[in-house]
């Protein structure tokens, strides 16, 4: 039961923006409520022991920090920490060593550049590409906590009217094929815009250029951290901070509607068989913006957005070998693994899933978080050799596991068509399809090096869109909530990124301004709405 009848603000949803906002209101004095659906809290940033039996705590969901700004972890006192990658990713190309970026050895780097492409030249524009976007990022990340700026701001502070027209005005892939001659080494750069993204590089939407953007600013140097501890750590230390500033946090209690009339607004909600209300003064609302619109009884405002990815989650009893001796395994894993992510192999797959069929072969990316943090594994299975990866698949639509294909589509892979079985069975099948192509790169089976948990099963599991709609409540499976907006927009009547059509209902979570990702970031601009109204 509240403590209260009326509270400055409940927050719909205990993932980790509505932790954040939670966390920086009560701690303000703000009396604060938050209502999560699940019998937890974290949202899509939590650990579990996926398998049983097995003393491993994986990141279920999301997995990586990059958009997380160290004020946000100043602010709120947060004892969490994340670990630099040394690897950047590793491409292993059929018949060569592939290409292995080593930011601890430019020389390296350098030299397996010009053994995939045979000169300098590609390296040398990698340089001056990753050159610039960092400069972006340095001048557009510490804005993401500020008030939003307009377009002609933020243009003005980045300052470059070459980077503005390559990043905000045109499809990325015009950049990409300027810059770049080599297929592998254009593919590698594309990857970032299609993380979750159903697109293609040149999408006159430009989807894919706000995917790309949101995955080269973080930290203001675009690099991808493995939180210590898996994601759990993040979300409990938020959970803590928001509790000891004196939230109340209610779990196992899903709202079903708010009424936002009046100085008050309404919050209903169901805690086990029981329907209750309680009062507002702000809602902040952590759910995705169509979710808003069915609590408040209003049709949505944009059409259901559709996630476009297979998340794979898998503990090892070894690394495997790589077909090609020429990089240790505990490289190529130890970043971003990039499988049949050619630029050709990119445009290939869209093609095949916009026409209802399952990308052959599959691109997918892999890591290995236990290889820069085996604390998420017991000390005996360490001792063993065992390792988490994590596997996450492209260019796969939540359409594709519905069913909802076009006209005369066939569901297929590479191995056929679909037998029937619905939802699972394509699940199924695009598991196959990534293993697949990962299989095609190693020097054994990897289901010969997958542990077994108590019950004898492999230690593997696999999420679809659909599975993320079902277990998180996320419309069409879509990790960002909706697609991307770009970082800017317009103040006068929004002057966080955060405001609705009601005064007094806030977006906190990935479907705001500025959202999408592991950040904190609209939580802390909904709390600055708030606290500075």
């Amino acid at each position: 039961m509240p403590g209260r009848p009326v509270y400055d603000a409940v927050i719909v949803g205990g993932g980790h923006n509505g932790l954040v906002a939670a966390a920086y209101l009560a701690g303000a004095g703000r009396s604060v409520l938050v209502l999560e659906r699940l019998g937890r809290t974290g949202g899509a940033a939590v650990s579990i022991e996926a398998f049983p039996g097995v003393p491993a705590r994986l990141s279920q969901y999301s997995y990586l920090v990059s958009l997380l700004p160290r004020k946000i972890i100043d602010d709120l006192g947060l004892r969490f920490a994340v670990r630099r990658r040394r690897i950047s990713s590793y491409t292993p190309v059929a018949g060569e060593a592939g290409l292995l970026v080593d930011n601890g050895d430019d020389a390296g780097t350098a030299r397996a550049f010009r053994e995939l492409t045979g000169s300098d030249a590609e390296f040398t524009a990698w340089k001056e590409f990753y050159g610039m976007t960092g400069r972006v990022a340095e001048r557009v990340f510490p804005s993401l906590t500020q008030p939003l700026p307009t377009r002609e701001d933020l243009r003005r502070r980045i300052d470059d009217p070459a980077a503005w027209e390559a990043l905000f005005e045109r499809p990325i892939g015009e950049a990409v094929e300027r810059c770049f001659s080599h297929d592998v080494v254009r593919g590698v750069v594309l990857t970032d815009a299609l993380i979750g993204t159903f697109s293609h590089a040149h999408d006159p939407s430009l989807r894919q250029n706000r995917c790309f953007l949101y995955h080269v600013i973080g930290g203001g140097t675009g690099d991808w951290d493995v939180p210590v501890g898996g994601m759990g750590a993040l979300t409990g230390a938020l959970a803590d901070a928001a509790r000891a500033a004196g939230a109340e946090i209610l779990t196992g209690c899903e709202v079903t509607a708010i009424g936002p009339e009046g100085a008050v607004a309404e919050v209903t909600y169901r805690a086990g068989d029981a329907e209750r209300r309680v009062g507002a003064r702000w809602v902040l609302c952590n759910a995705a913006p169509r979710t808003l619109d069915r609590l408040l009884g209003e049709q949505p405002a944009e059409p259901g957005p559709q996630g476009a990815q297979l998340k794979v989650n898998m503990l090892l009893r070894r690394l495997p070998r790589l077909r090609s001796t020429a990089v240790d395994p505990r490289d190529a894993f130890a970043g971003t693994f990039h499988i049949a992510e050619s630029y050709g192999e990119l445009e290939a797959a869209y093609r095949q899933a916009a026409a209802g069929r399952l990308p052959s072969p599959a691109p997918s990316e892999i890591y290995c978080h236990s290889l820069s943090d085996p604390s998420i594994l017991a000390p005996d299975l360490v001792a063993q050799g065992y390792h988490t990866l994590t596997l996450f698949g492209l260019q796969l639509p939540a359409d594709l596991f519905s069913g909802e294909l076009p006209s005369g589509a066939a569901v297929g892979s590479a191995a056929g068509a679909v037998d029937g079985g619905g939802a699972d069975a394509v699940r199924a099948a695009a598991l196959e399809a990534v293993l697949a192509s990962l299989d095609a790169h190693l020097g054994e089976p990897l289901a010969d090096c997958l542990a077994l948990d108590a019950h004898g099963r492999p230690c593997i599991e696999a999420k679809s869109p659909l599975d993320l709609e079902r277990d998180l409540g996320l419309p069409g499976g879509n990790i960002f909530h909706r697609d991307l907006d770009f970082p800017y927009g317009d103040p006068a009547d929004d002057r966080w990124g955060v405001a609705t059509r009601h005064p007094n209902v806030l977006l906190c979570g990935a479907g705001a301004a500025r959202g999408g990702g592991v950040s904190g970031i609209p939580g802390h601009n909904a709390a600055m709405a708030v606290l500075l109204s």
